[in-house]
């Protein structure tokens, strides 16, 4: 947004300067304390250009660690290269502009046609999930400085069990919702507002996300990335793509030879353990199950949309022009609530009250949609995650699962199989 504003600015100085050189529209005031009128700054043009750094930047990293990933099969490589990141995405460019708060950014683009988003954002939006489709979630693996942080403090990562990371698992895909939600209707980025870790890159976070980040970062030295986990909403559409990626890191270089060193190597939990086909399920149980999950599907999906319509109002009540509806309503008793900036902007502005109203009452009905679509996008989640739960693909070797694998590299080292041999 800063880029497109300077952008803007030069443009209008450059049109109109040969029509305005040496004539000053508006006379200088009058003053009598010996006054000095500053001079006319102009914002730095090497804003635009520093975006387009960033993308190279992105490009370079990914196809660095895309390669020591699937080539060199360095965890070694792997982790200077997140600190490479951390240095650069994180401190240096103070975590903007970010992969993840890009959703925010092509969710309103879409929904509101007036809204042109700069190419450098829709492009650390795109980029990561095009190598995802090909390498894997490589830039899980090494280049958001998110994850980059939260690798340092995992010092003593324990597993917490296949049943506790699928009820986390579901928190991702809520916040997704959400923050598609209030971005496509113009309420609020809460990506942006409620990142953990933007406010340590730039030290200028409140007190709650500095207190916040302190409990991320100090569970994760037992619960390996929580953030990336339980609540990225990046990772959840980075997880949809790896799961085609053409290429994906392999635990061992050659055929497994089940020695299970790597069984317990994985701080996410996303080794898939041999599910041996010595008592394999019957066709008719397999047919069963699957009547069943088309059953509970649609089920879900209709709950999920209803609970959606329920929720409508209370998801609505962030909205600027809902608040402010409900505070001409029901003003506060106490007066210092009362004052708000909207409260005072919409009686310096002359606006009827039934105006207010009409202007709540749109907003309120497109979310009565927009909920009801994502309830049914989370009662769809649900559902699949049943359907996960009860149909189980036999697997004789020790795998990444491609959608949660992380392509980190730390279960490579446990391999005795090197490559060449």
């Amino acid at each position: 947004m800063k880029q497109r504003i300077a952008s803007l600015i030069l443009f209008i100085f450059g049109v109109l300067t040969p029509y305005s050189y040496g004539i000053q529209r508006f006379p200088k005031p009058e003053f009598e304390t010996g006054y000095v009128q500053p001079q006319t700054s102009m914002p730095s043009a090497r804003l635009e250009f520093l975006a387009y750094l960033d993308v190279a930047v992105l490009v370079l990293a990914l196809s660095i660690v895309s390669w020591m990933v699937l080539k060199k099969r360095s965890r070694t490589g792997v982790f200077w290269i997140s600190m490479f990141s951390l240095a650069y995405f994180g401190f240096y460019r103070e975590g903007c502009v970010c992969s993840i708060g890009s959703i925010q950014n092509v969710s309103l683009a879409i929904f509101d046609l007036s809204y042109a988003i700069p190419i450098s954002v829709l492009a650390f939006f795109l980029i990561p999930l095009i190598y995802t489709l090909f390498f894997g979630r490589t830039f899980c693996a090494a280049v958001c400085p998110f994850g980059a942080m939260q690798d340092l403090v995992a010092f003593k990562p324990q597993p917490i069990g296949i049943r506790l990371n699928t009820i986390l698992g579901i928190l991702p895909y809520l916040y997704l919702g959400l923050s598609v939600l209030y971005a496509a209707t113009g309420t609020d980025f809460i990506i942006c507002r409620y990142d953990p870790f933007v406010g340590i890159f730039r030290l200028n976070a409140s007190f709650g996300m500095f207190v916040f980040a302190g409990i991320l970062l100090a569970s994760g030295v037992f619960i390996a990335r929580p953030y990336c986990r339980f609540l990225c909403p990046y990772g959840v559409i980075l997880n949809w793509f790896s799961r085609f990626s053409r290429r994906h890191m392999s635990i061992t270089p050659s055929n497994c030879i089940q020695c299970r060193l790597c069984e317990n190597s994985c701080p996410y939990d996303a080794i898939d353990i041999p599910v041996q086909s010595k008592d394999p399920e019957s066709k008719q149980a397999r047919v069963k199950k699957l009547i069943l999950i088309s059953l509970i599907m649609p089920l879900m999906i209709v709950a999920g949309a209803y609970a959606g319509l329920i929720l409508h109002e209370p998801l609505a009540g962030i909205h600027s022009k809902v608040k402010l509806a409900k505070q001409v309503l029901n003003p506060p008793k106490d007066t210092k609530l009362a004052d708000t900036f909207e409260m005072q902007a919409f009686k310096s502005s002359g606006k009827p009250q039934a105006q207010v109203y009409q202007e709540a009452l749109l907003v309120l009905n497109k979310y009565k949609q927009a909920s009801m679509i994502l309830g049914g996008f989370l009662g769809l989640v649900f559902s699949l995650l049943i359907a996960g739960r009860m149909l189980k693909k036999y697997n004789p070797d020790y795998t990444p699962n491609k959608g949660r694998c992380f392509s980190c590299g730390r279960c490579m080292d446990f391999c005795p199989i090197k490559p060449g041999s």
